[in-house]
């Protein structure tokens, strides 16, 4: 397998491996999601397999308010101000023909582009993950690139981390990654800047994010970006993480809607095959609603009336990717949350389930990426290379109640897991697979949706894990 293999060949390897190991008497089959790069976050010299998750660097920043788009390299954007500030075009500034590899269809669009002032990482990162909250009308679109700076004073490629529109419809591109980015020193995989090898090469330093806007020339039209941020991380090789302590979130149950992402098997397979591959716009769709969005009847229509949760295949056709295939993109899934009317969405890291406890306590789910075998989860009965679940609150002695969507029926949604394994296979970044080998966890991957406009608690919460 090449460092930039497309995340999509490694989920299809490992699920073809954990079906094998399956046996016809698990109840709820494996869910296909994404899983991080097969060897991220490296151990470096000195650094131990176990270290404890508190101790994990995450530095997640992003640019939101009007001072911040005011800054940094305008080339024909320029600041909204108002209750959500954004940018948006200006005056075009460049002209690209591009030829959609989905479609096969070339056309020309005109540009406007920012570029971020420098983030310094607070420590070297060994991933990036970048997310964006916009309003992309229908004939328009926009690319976010990572400039990166490595710690031995070289640069990286300019990295595609997206190009990406709300709609698809005759006048769009189809929102994809990019697959085949590396420069020998770090690739990217689908949705994730990872350095191919921590323990010899150079880590991620500092970066900038570049942002284009598309539009049709001689267009008024144009997208606006209310939030561009990323993620960078360096999480040290673990197969296991010591359990946290249960603590503010004990006892504290959130009211999320429950969906199940398997009666929706065989539904539009043109999309990931349909329904059994939608843990992510699934558990998306259950937290956007959770905050009182969704889609109207009229953006509905498409669906088949005879579906049950007409949403969830509304999540499932705009979260996905055309380059992966699928849709687990995991920015594509914040930006589609972040169409709705004043919602945000994050891609980050978290370190501990306590964490976790201080946002559901202020009110917040946690959407969290884990892969694991059967035999590492009691009562999930399946075993994934990766899987989405919607976190919903904690028992009074700590355990996690997730909306698992890996259910056969909405009412079986709702599970309860033990607190250490869950931790556990949440946070750890490799595992021993179902044919023996070794292959990657997320990390601690989640994603957090929450209102443009929050309570003080939700704010302090928010900002306790980093997000501002």
């Amino acid at each position: 397998m090449t460092s930039n293999a497309p995340r999509r060949t490694v989920i299809t390897a490992a699920l073809a491996a954990a079906a094998a190991a399956t046996t016809a008497a698990v109840a709820r089959p494996a869910a296909a999601a994404p899983a991080a790069p097969a060897v991220p976050g490296a151990a470096h010299p000195g650094q131990a397999g176990t270290a404890a998750a508190d101790d994990a660097p995450v530095d997640y920043h992003s640019w939101t308010a009007f001072p911040d788009w005011l800054s940094g390299a305008h080339s024909g954007t320029r600041p909204v101000p108002g209750v959500r500030p954004g940018l948006e075009i200006g005056r075009a500034t460049g002209s690209l023909d591009y030829t959609d590899p989905h479609t096969g269809l070339t056309a020309t669009w005109e540009s406007a582009s920012w570029t971020s002032p420098v983030r310094e990482v607070p420590h070297p990162a060994t991933e990036l993950i970048a997310s964006w909250n916009a309003h992309t009308p229908a004939g328009t679109w926009l690319q976010v690139e990572l400039l990166g700076t490595y710690t031995d004073g070289t640069d990286t490629p300019a990295y595609v981390m997206g190009r990406w529109t709300a709609g698809d419809g005759p006048e769009d591109i189809r929102r994809t990654s990019v697959d085949d980015q590396t420069d020998g020193r770090s690739s990217i995989w689908t949705d994730t800047f990872s350095v191919d090898d921590a323990s010899t090469g150079p880590l991620l330093a500092s970066y900038r994010l570049r942002l284009t806007l598309f539009r049709k020339p001689g267009s008024t039209l144009t997208p606006r970006v209310w939030r561009l941020g990323a993620m960078a991380s360096d999480i040290p090789d673990r197969f296991t993480v010591p359990a946290s302590v249960p603590g503010v979130g004990a006892g504290v149950e959130l009211p999320v809607p429950a969906y199940s992402q398997n009666i929706h098997k065989g539904q539009y397979p043109e999309y990931d095959n349909g329904g059994e591959a939608w843990c992510s716009p699934t558990s998306s769709t259950m937290v956007i609603e959770y905050w009182g969005r969704g889609p109207t009847a009229e953006q509905l229509a498409w669906v088949d009336p005879s579906y049950a949760d007409p949403q969830v295949d509304q999540g499932a056709r705009y979260t996905y990717d055309y380059q992966y295939e699928g849709c687990g993109n995991w920015p594509f899934n914040a930006a589609y949350a972040a169409t709705y009317p004043d919602m945000q969405g994050v891609i980050t890291r978290l370190r501990s389930l306590s964490d976790v406890e201080t946002l559901i306590a202020a009110g917040i789910p946690v959407i969290t990426s884990q892969s694991f075998l059967a035999s590492e989860l009691d009562g999930a009965g399946y075993g994934t290379s990766g899987h989405l679940m919607a976190l919903v609150g904690f028992t009074a002695e700590g355990d996690v109640i997730a909306n698992d969507p890996a259910s056969n029926s909405d009412a079986a949604v709702r599970n309860v897991y033990k607190r250490a394994q869950f931790e556990t296979i949440w946070l750890r970044t490799k595992r021993i697979n179902a044919s023996g080998g070794t292959s990657g966890g997320s990390g601690g991957v989640c994603y957090l949706y929450f209102p443009a406009k929050v309570s003080p608690r939700q704010r302090r919460a928010l900002a306790s894990v980093g997000v501002v």
